[in-house]
């Protein structure tokens, strides 16, 4: 009896070896998105605004938003069109006195405030800023699918001209909702930059250049992803027919 058990085992590992390789199906796709090269006004369907705190010295015109020609030197040597003309965006504030100020700076469309959504599970967001060696600290806000607003810490500017800064997203923020109604995805609400309340806020400029994210496409892809959005009209027959999309609309 032993000796049919040794040889029935040796059969199955055999087999198991001399079986084909079969590919399996992945559930990861990892991609990287750019949101926007700030390379020019109305290439995106939004607008970027900027809001600052109370002492604002609004009297002399701040803030002040704008495009400006350049780029940084690690973005430029992959430009591969001589003749393209990249641009930045750039904002120049100042305020009345010290203290804890800040302002944002956020996408709008239609004149009101608009949020990015942001596609598949976002692990990391990162960015190009200019600097101007002020003791001001930069956080991105984005949204979450319950709705809650969620501030990500992302260094401070106590530097001089162009750094790459890289904000991991922790993964107890929900981005995606479960429930078929309310937010669909994790949204980006904007920059929020504050000042240290003993640095100088006589003027500060920023610039801020390719704000981009890396994400898994296929964390919310499932088997039967396109029955989630079925639309059943307004009739109550359960002889009617419905559409279905891919895109939920």
């Amino acid at each position: 009896m032993k000796k049919g058990v040794k040889v029935f085992i040796r059969f199955a590992l055999l087999s198991a070896i001399c079986l084909p390789a079969v590919a399996q199906p992945s559930s990861r796709a990892i991609e990287t998105f750019i949101v926007d090269t700030f390379d020019n006004k109305g290439d995106t369907e939004w607008a970027w605004n900027v809001q600052a705190s109370a002492f604002v010295d609004s009297d002399s015109g701040y803030p002040k938003l704008d495009f400006f020609d350049g780029q940084p030197n690690s973005l430029r040597i992959l430009n591969d069109d001589p003749n393209s003309q990249p641009k930045v965006l750039g904002l120049e504030i100042a305020y009345k006195r010290k203290g804890e100020n800040w302002f944002e700076v956020y996408p709008e469309k239609d004149g009101k405030a608009f949020e990015i959504p942001f596609k598949g599970t976002v692990t990391q967001i990162d960015f190009w800023v200019w600097g101007a060696n002020y003791l001001y600290y930069i956080d991105l806000l984005v949204r979450d699918a319950d709705g809650r607003v969620y501030t990500l810490p992302a260094g401070n500017l106590a530097f001089n001209g162009w750094r790459n800064l890289i904000v991991t997203v922790p993964s107890y923020l929900r981005q995606r909702s479960r429930l078929r109604t309310g937010p669909r995805t994790m949204t980006f609400v904007g920059f929020r930059v504050r000042t240290d309340p003993d640095e100088y806020v006589d003027k500060f400029d920023i610039f801020f250049d390719q704000l981009k994210y890396t994400t898994n496409t296929l964390s919310n892809v499932f088997d039967g992803y396109e029955l989630q959005n079925v639309d059943f009209g307004g009739s109550g027959s359960s002889g009617s027919s419905s559409n279905v999309t891919q895109d939920g609309k």
